[in-house]
């Protein structure tokens, strides 16, 4: 499968994409959020049966440029605060906001 361009904004919706992408697409979008120096954003998974926002909050325990995060009251979104630092573009990688 090819690569999908998006533009990086302060929050994303993981509606559009397949379960088994979730986990790579949520690492991938907090490095470009870190890169692009969000200090806040918001991740949304819808409520469902949790399984989205288990893997979301499974990242964000252990990824390193998360301060912490918190649910959304209605519980289908998690807001993010990132810890700022200036990330290198990743080779090869490219996305709307660069061009």
């Amino acid at each position: 499968m090819d690569p999908v361009e998006l533009p990086i904004e302060d929050w994303i919706d993981l509606h559009t994409f397949q379960p088994g992408e979730v986990a790579s697409v949520v690492e991938e979008y907090l490095y470009q959020a870190v890169r692009k120096g969000f200090k806040h954003v918001r991740i949304i998974h819808g409520r469902g049966i949790g399984v989205q926002r288990t893997i979301v909050h499974s990242i964000l325990e252990k990824h390193p440029h998360v301060i912490s995060f918190s649910d959304a009251p209605d519980r289908g979104a998690t807001y993010v605060s990132l810890k700022p630092e200036r990330l290198p573009d990743r080779p090869g990688l490219e996305t709307i906001d660069d061009e």
